[in-house]
């Protein structure tokens, strides 16, 4: 369950009218293949993500752009799966081949449906950056997004520095991977400024704050989602030299790694199970940010 489906579901975001079932993060075994199908078979253990398919004839699917966010942005007539065609909270469902990916041996399918949006969605982010070997990267807000981002960019070599108001949370991210912890901008610039700031927050003003304990020609990268206004301070940036860069899962083959990360054990989203009968009560319990830190619902 993602933070998108609560929003969906709320009515905050709205790409089709309900009924609609939700759901872009399913994981499951093939049953059956349609006529002409060769890249999947029946017995093939495999992920669902959002961005199933692009429409193909809309002028910016003319330009060929790689599988992403992007495109579900700019194509004409994109197929979203839980967003603009049904999803993934239901026993069966159709999708096109191309909004699959397979799953490594050995994954369980529970592990495996986070990583299919949260976890690609900030490994791609960390892969946007492109930090040098062994950078400081701070990571700000340690949700569902965060916790991952900690695991994979410390399996990566780079040094973590988690920022959060919770203090509750600081003994928890140590053991996830981080190196340091701070509460705010202030405190990261004196722990020693990062060269990337990766903003996985549902709020943008912690990571304003936080802006402050980039280096000068670092990258704030953006792969959270909030709905409060986000005022960039211009002088900062300009003097500073640093760049504001977003990022949209950014093609397939970021999937691919982000599972990688999980079948080598070297990544583990926390998660909550509840069966199907249950989702009222684990969406409720996400919304209430009770959960740490994914639900997954089970069919």
């Amino acid at each position: 369950m993602c933070g998108t489906d609560l929003w969906l579901a709320q009515g905050a975001l709205s790409f089709r009218p309900f009924p609609l079932v939700l759901g872009h993060e399913g994981a499951g075994e093939v049953v059956a293949v349609g006529e002409g199908v060769t890249k999947r078979k029946v017995g093939d253990r495999v992920g669902v993500f959002m961005m199933r398919k692009a429409d193909g004839v809309c002028d910016f699917c003319h330009e060929e752009h790689t599988n992403s966010f992007v495109t579900a942005a700019n194509c004409a007539n994109p197929k979203l799966t839980g967003v603009t065609v049904d999803g993934a909270f239901s026993e069966y469902i159709a999708v096109d081949v191309g909004g699959t990916v397979l799953l490594p041996d050995g994954v369980p399918y529970e592990g495996a449906a986070p990583i299919l949006c949260s976890g690609y969605t900030v490994w791609a982010a960390i892969r946007r950056a492109a930090p040098k070997p062994r950078a400081r990267i701070g990571v700000v807000g340690i949700g569902a997004l965060g916790h991952l981002a900690i695991q994979y960019a410390k399996a990566a070599g780079l040094h973590v520095v988690a920022i959060t108001k919770s203090t509750d949370k600081h003994d928890l991210v140590r053991e996830l991977g981080a190196h340091d912890v701070v509460t705010d901008g202030a405190e990261l610039k004196a722990a020693g400024e990062v060269d990337v700031l990766l903003h996985t927050s549902s709020s943008h003003e912690l990571v304003l704050d936080a802006i402050q304990g980039v280096k000068p020609r670092g990258k704030i990268i953006l792969c959270g989602i909030g709905f409060d206004e986000m005022n960039l301070p211009a002088l900062g940036l300009t003097s500073n030299s640093l760049q504001v860069i977003g990022s949209a899962h950014n093609g397939i083959e970021y999937l691919v790694e982000a599972l990688e990360f999980l079948a080598r054990g070297e990544v583990k989203p926390m998660i909550e199970v509840f069966p199907k009968e249950q989702v009222g009560e684990a969406f409720d319990k996400v919304v209430s940010g009770k959960t740490r830190f994914k639900a997954v619902v089970t069919f």
